[in-house]
């Protein structure tokens, strides 16, 4: 009977820990996205090194968010897809097109940190859960987003 329970347990304690998993995949696609908007519609003094910036942080979040979607799987979920189920999910909210290059930089920047705040969920539900893999893994996209985060507010000094 004890071992029914902890499987249960265990399972329960899987489940929000995809929850919050299953926010990031949904949070880093719609920043992916708002990384590409900017990334071909900036303009200005700060154009070069502003593409250059935004196409390194995209590459980077594209592989983060496969290997996100992957442990999802290993956990024996199904990983979010689709453009419009993620946006329907995602809390970050969509740049102008025509946006100045400073306010893209600040909308990235909030995005950053919005994206940071669910990733620190998420390793928190996976530390709870005695969930070392997924927590690690959300340790080291706090790093990278913090990063990011960092590198686009020194921008904006």
């Amino acid at each position: 009977m004890i071992e029914t329970e902890n499987i249960v347990e265990t399972e329960n304690k899987n489940a929000e820990v995809v929850k919050g998993l299953r926010q990031v995949v949904a949070d880093s696609y719609a920043l992916l996205g708002q990384l590409h908007l900017c990334h071909w519609n900036v303009t200005g003094p700060g154009f070069f090194s502003l593409h250059t910036a935004f196409e390194e942080q995209y590459t980077e979040l594209f592989t983060a968010v496969d290997e996100i979607a992957e442990r999802i799987r290993a956990l024996g979920y199904k990983a979010p897809g689709g453009l419009r189920h993620l946006a329907e999910m995602s809390e970050i909210h969509e740049a102008e097109e025509d946006c100045p290059a400073e306010e893209m930089v600040r909308h990235l920047y909030l995005s950053h940190e919005l994206v940071i705040g669910n990733l620190k969920k998420a390793r928190d539900l996976a530390s709870e859960a005695d969930d070392d893999q997924t927590e690690d893994l959300m340790i080291a996209r706090i790093q990278s987003h913090d990063k990011s985060a960092w590198m686009l507010k020194s921008y904006l000094s």
